[in-house]
């Protein structure tokens, strides 16, 4: 497994449409699914590759002069828990640190609401995010719980 900083446009939204259209659990919404498709160009992107091929890949967003999002990141189902999530988040934060932000942020469904989501959920956590607050952000059966991280 290796992690590169992918900068071409095409390249990035090739390995976001591959990844996240084998992850519809998380990313069943059509519309929202490529809404990240789309966002993914203007955004730093990173992916992991196992054998030559994309095994997954994560985007980061400003969201604030000190502050970046992770946006979004799948990572292969069949690679889950093989460390891909964390060498990806790993490579992003290390990006983050070396230009200038101080935290970042995630935002995911409120534990307890699925178990896929409850899952990631952990993953964040393991990573070191704290929670900060749930909002109704998405709806009634999806609150948003925002995770934070400082990394400065």
């Amino acid at each position: 497994m290796h992690i590169e900083q992918v900068t071409d446009i095409a390249e990035k939204q090739r390995i976001a449409r591959v990844i996240l259209e084998g992850l519809k659990e998380w990313f069943e919404v059509d519309e929202s699914r490529e809404k990240y498709i789309n966002d993914c160009p203007s955004q730093p992107f990173f992916a992991a590759f196992a054998d030559g091929a994309p095994a997954g890949f994560l985007c980061l967003k400003e969201t604030g002069r000190d502050t970046v999002e992770l946006a979004v990141m799948g990572v292969k189902k069949e690679l889950h828990r093989c460390g891909a999530g964390r060498e990806l988040f790993d490579a992003a934060r290390s990006f983050a640190a070396q230009n200038g932000y101080s935290f970042m942020q995630v935002k995911t469904v409120k534990m307890g609401m699925y178990e896929d989501y409850d899952r990631t959920n952990r993953f964040y956590l393991s990573l070191g995010f704290k929670e900060l607050e749930v909002l109704p952000l998405w709806d009634e059966a999806n609150p948003c719980q925002v995770y934070v991280m400082y990394i400065g």
